[in-house]
Order: C-alpha cells, then structure tokens, then sequence
C-alpha cells in the first residue's frame, strides 16, 4: 500500500470496508439490548423503567472493563504493521486475563445492586426488581469482556465479517428467547424481567463459543490459547496502562448518560420511561459513530507502526466526514420520525402510552441536536488511541461530562425547572465540550508531535 499517495478515495472505501462490517456488529450487539428495551415495554411500563436502570449500572460496569479490550486493538494493529507475530499473540492473551479478573471482581456489585440504586435517589420496587435482573444478566459479564477482547484482536487483524455474523446470530437468539421467556410463549414459563436477563445471559455464552472457534480455526499461527494459563507481566502491564485510561474515558461519557438516567428517575416512572427510549435509539444511531471510530483505530495504529503521518492525517479527515455526513441522516430521521420511533417500543393499550409517546418524541429531538458532536467526539477519540494517546484525553473526558455535562444538566433540569429536556440539554453540552477538547489536542498537538518524530 502507498504511504504518502493514497487518495482521500482510497482512505474512504478501506474505512469503509473495515469499519461496515464492525458497524454491522455494533448495531446487532445494540439490538441485544434494544430487544429487551421494546420486549418489556409492551410487557410493562415499569418492567421497562426496571430494565433501564439495570442494564444502565451493567453498561457502566462493562464499559470501564472493556477499556483492555480497546488497548488490544491499536496495539494488535500496530504489531501487524511491523509483522511481530509474538506481540499479538502476547497483547491478546493478557487482555483476556484483566479482563476476566475484572469481571470476577465486579460480579458482587451485581448480586447486591439494589442498595446501590436505593441510594442513588431510585424507587425501592423498581430497584429490587433491577437487581434480579442483574442477579443473572451479571454473570454474562465475564463472556462479554471476552468476547470485547477477541472481537479487538479480531478487527485488528482486519477478520470484521466474523464479528458481525456473530453478533448478528447471537441478536437472533435473543429475540427468540426473549419473546418465550417475557412473554411465556411456546409453552415456556411467563417470567418476565427475570426471562430477559437469561435471554441476555444466553446471548453472550453463544457469541463467546462462535469468537472462540473462529479465532482457532482461521487463525491457528497466532496459538492464541495455547497455555493461556501462562502470566507475561509485561504484556499485562502495557495493555494494563493503556486499557484503564481507555476505560475511565469511556467511563466518563457513559456515565455522563448514566447520570442523566438517575436524574431523570427523579423525575417519575413515565419521564425514566421515554428517557430510556430515546437513549436506545440515539445509542443506536451511535453505532454507526463507533464502528467507524474502531475502524479508525485500526488504521492509525497501522499509520503508527509504519510511521506515515500523512496516511494518519488523511484517514482521520476522512472518518470525520464520513461521520459528518452520517449525522445528517440521523438528524433528519429523528426530527421527522420521532413519535413513530418512540411508539415502537410502547404497547398502544399502556394508560400511560400518551404521555410517554409526548416525552420520548421531545427527547429525540433533543438528541438530534447532538449528533455532530458525538461522532465528532467518537471520530477524536478512536484517532487518538491508534496513537496510543489515552491518558490526556482521559482527563478532556473527565472534565467535558463530569464537570460541564452533569452539573448543566441538573441545573438545566432542576434549578431552571426545565425537567426531561434540560437533562438532555446539558448532555449534548457535555459532548460539545468533549469533540472541541479531543479534536484540538490531535489536530494542533499530537499529530505535529508525530510528523516531527517521524521524519527525525
């Protein structure tokens, strides 16, 4: 491949070839989730409102473990730029043991979740059921963070398609499960809550066995498990050092959401409700802003290892505009379409079903109004980490949501009295802050770090 010469042209069809395949397995894994969402709520409104807080604390759970996962990937990349076999083989096994001894830490935070969202201002009802949820759905922690690292090692390697039919088969599975055990069809027992954490659980075993089978059988040069039980301390430290700020990132932003979510809890069962409706549908049209970040990791982490930043600057002009442009669809779609969106995951015969259409259509709105700074910020960060730069925008993270994003949306919310939609209005602040931070430190700082070390 040309260094220097490759056209934006060029840069465009290799992201998207990379990064479809890793969108398509973004979206599938969000259906897991989005499945239950709409199952439950034309089971109940406060099945639905249950769900959203449990599925909220294991995200956020998840979301700072798979922070080693994403250390593999640029990692991994850049190991194949310089055809150093060992490395990968290394990397991938020692994100695999801090992943699983992450998990086995956090599981009890799971079995006793309930006086944690009790004290987090949650209704007591909705939190002891939110615990039996995650008393099952919890154990599917330790597959999942697996199945992040393999999926890491996996892109990296540029093998995307596997990820997505993987995803795709597991997705399947959870819609069938989901509707037997919810519901109680095809003579399955009617359990509710309780059925679609197992739905859940069973997803992440299926995609565990499919990403493991692949990984032996496509690529047995790398011996991937062979005596896995080994330690390497060093691997283990540097995607150690790497994967925590990676994590606390993600971390930052999720809880900016997760924030929210407790807030508007605050706010009554209906409000929390058409809050967790439209965060699935805007963390849907995410998906998209995510799977083109990974794939940007990937390709600045080969830049890395072949040490061509103009291959690095023009790949990441072109996932922000391929993102930009992305955005505009979102848009459009949400303002548009926002109250047949929102129906979808209601039963029509709810006595709630009109006030909660009315609050879900508003916050979509709201949400369209964030779309360019999210992947803005999604395009910065996946740039950022094939350069292994994560601890500088870790700090930018936690400053842009924690320190502007929450508290603009309490007082948006709250001492304005604006409610649902000024919790929202400080979101997308949070975000705005984040994209101007991360897009600043790669563009004015570190890709002219690079070009200088690379020409020297």
């Amino acid at each position: 491949m040309d260094r220097i010469q490759m056209t934006y042209g060029g840069h465009m069809r290799a992201l998207f070839t990379l990064g479809l395949p890793l969108i398509g397995g973004h979206v599938a894994q969000f259906a897991v989730g989005l499945t239950d969402t709409i199952m439950l709520g034309w089971y109940s409104v406060d099945a639905l409102a249950a769900v959203v807080l449990a599925t909220q604390l294991f995200f956020l759970v998840f979301i700072l473990g798979s922070g080693f996962a994403f250390a593999v990937m640029p990692m991994v990349a850049e190991a194949l730029a310089t055809e150093d076999d060992t490395a990968i083989r290394r990397t991938t096994r020692m994100g695999l043991w801090l992943s699983v001894i992450y998990a086995l830490v956090c599981l009890p935070l799971f079995w006793f979740s309930r006086p944690v969202l009790v004290a987090a201002g949650q209704d007591p009802i909705l939190s002891e059921a939110a615990q039996g949820y995650l008393r099952i759905a919890g154990v599917g922690l330790i597959p999942a963070l697996i199945v992040m690292v393999l999926k890491s090692y996996l892109a990296a390697l540029e093998h995307t398609r596997v990820v997505f039919w993987i995803t795709i088969a597991a997705a399947v599975i959870n819609g069938f499960v989901n509707y037997a055990l919810i519901f109680g069809n095809w003579g399955a027992p009617e359990l509710g809550i309780q059925g679609a954490a197992i739905a859940s659980l069973s997803v992440q075993v299926v995609m565990l066995i499919g990403a493991v089978l692949y990984a032996v059988w496509a690529l047995p040069q790398d011996d991937l498990f062979t005596r896995i039980w080994k330690p390497d301390w060093e691997a283990a430290r540097r995607v150690f050092m790497l994967g925590v700020p990676i994590g606390f990132t993600t971390l930052a932003e999720v809880g900016l959401f997760a924030a929210g979510t407790l807030m508007m809890g605050w706010l009554g069962t209906v409000q929390l409700a058409a809050h967790g409706i439209a965060l699935n549908l805007a963390g849907l049209m995410f998906m998209v802003h995510l799977g083109l970040s990974n794939a940007a990791t990937v390709r600045a982490g080969n830049a890395m290892g072949r040490k061509d930043a103009e291959h690095l600057a023009r790949g990441a002009r072109t996932a922000i505009a391929m993102s930009m442009v992305y955005a505009v669809f979102s848009v459009i779609i949400f303002v548009t379409q926002s109250e047949f969106l929102v129906s979808l995951f209601l039963d029509p015969n709810d006595a709630n079903f009109d006030a909660i259409l009315a609050a879900g259509a508003v916050l979509l709105i709201a949400a369209a109004m964030f779309q360019f700074v999210d992947g803005l910020q999604a395009m910065a960060l996946g740039v950022l980490r094939g350069i292994m730069d994560t601890r500088g925008p870790m700090i930018m993270a936690a400053i842009s949501y924690w320190l502007v994003g929450v508290p603009c949306s309490y007082f948006m919310g709250f001492t304005l009295g604006w409610g649902g939609l000024g919790v929202w209005f400080g979101l997308g602040l949070g975000l705005a802050v984040a994209a101007v931070l991360l897009l600043w430190r790669f563009w004015r700082g570190k890709l002219g770090v690079l070009r200088k070390s690379f020409a020297g």
